[in-house]
């Protein structure tokens, strides 16, 4: 059994903003232990706080919640009381970045830079930061080559000014903080949700609606931990909400923006597919077959052609707006469709134009 200096310093106070496993990590596994045969009945997160080392209580039900602490393989809540023979795993909690980060020389897009901050314009098959089985060629370790050059020091470059981030294959735009108090500032606001950020993404689906919201608990899937899943009863999950309106129908899929109010691990693509609408090619929540259309060959194939166009899900941060934790103006920047994403937009706007000829 794990003994408790094992997983020092494991538990994170922050709550983890916007697609925390970009890569679809699994969990590091950091402490197991079996209960006594005649343990009595004990709530669970009293039962841990007294076994691991720097671990408060509120941590403790952080990481209940979170999907991090499972009795017998399953997720519980913190008011579960432990019995005999309970096998209890806790995973890590600790962010990836928290981590010591190489600076490589990897050319990044930087559409604006100042004293302050720096936005990042991140491509299709990027990591935003090191995690398991992606320790190089990360943004982040490119960041760190690039304000080793600048003689830039945020945290020794451990943490490299990283407030947010997205999935490595959606593309857009991040930002950095260069400095502790524009880090500090940075976070705050999407800890209070005042960060504009509007995506564009192609789902699967005609939609009904032109503009909705959807609000729906997100947290790992009960059974696949390295997937998200949705959870709309109980109080299984955090908070989020994610609002949507059509920009354009093409039949069989939709052209959509969405803005986010909450930051949660895979956000966009799990509150779609909840609703029925997952993004167009994701293969981890359902996107890379055909969800709608015909099964005619003639459709098959123009689908393969899309996807080995795109092939990634259809998400792209289009704009990102904060107060500027320097000035404390209203900053706001805009990054145009990547290519093979605005290429596919318009196969589709092309094939949609065809059918209604044909009609």
């Amino acid at each position: 059994m794990a003994g408790t200096d094992e997983i020092e310093d494991v538990w994170d106070d922050e709550e983890p903003e916007e697609e925390l496993n970009e890569a679809g990590d699994q969990p590091v596994e950091r402490f197991r232990m079996v209960t006594k045969p005649k343990q009595e009945p004990l709530r669970i997160d009293k039962f841990l706080m007294v076994r691991l080392e720097g671990a408060t209580r509120n941590k403790i039900q952080n990481a209940i919640d979170d999907g991090f602490i499972l009795v017998n393989n399953d997720v519980v809540k913190s008011n579960y009381r432990v019995r005999p023979n309970d096998t209890i795993i806790v995973f890590e909690t600790r962010r990836p970045e928290s981590q010591e980060v190489i600076a490589e020389n990897i050319p990044l897009d930087i559409p604006y830079e100042d004293d302050t901050l720096l936005i990042v314009n991140k491509p299709s098959g990027m990591v935003v930061h090191p995690g398991c089985g992606n320790y190089s060629g990360t943004m982040v370790n490119g960041l760190s080559w690039h304000l080793q050059q600048e003689k830039v020091e945020i945290d020794n470059l451990t943490r490299v000014g990283l407030v947010h981030r997205i999935d490595k294959d959606t593309t857009g735009l991040v930002v950095i903080g260069k400095t502790a108090d524009a880090v500090a500032k940075l976070s705050a606001q999407f800890k209070a949700h005042t960060v504009h950020r509007r995506y564009i993404a192609l789902v699967w689906g005609d939609m009904e609606a032109n503009e909705g919201t959807i609000h729906v608990n997100i947290a790992r899937n009960l059974r696949f931990r390295k997937i998200m899943d949705t959870f709309p009863d109980g109080d299984h999950g955090k908070d989020a909400i994610t609002h949507y309106k059509v920009l354009e129908r093409f039949n069989y899929v939709t052209l959509v923006e969405l803005r986010l109010e909450t930051g949660r691990t895979h956000q966009i693509r799990v509150h779609m597919k909840y609703i029925g609408h997952p993004l167009f090619n994701d293969a981890t929540y359902g996107g890379d077959r055909i969800v709608k259309g015909t099964v005619f060959n003639k459709y098959k194939q123009f689908i393969d052609n899309c996807f080995s166009v795109l092939p990634r899900q259809a998400l792209h941060a289009k704009e990102l707006g904060f107060t500027h934790p320097g000035t404390n103006t209203w900053q706001q920047f805009d990054s145009d469709l990547p290519a093979d994403m605005a290429e596919v937009i318009e196969k589709w706007r092309a094939y949609t134009n065809g059918m209604r000829r044909g009609q």
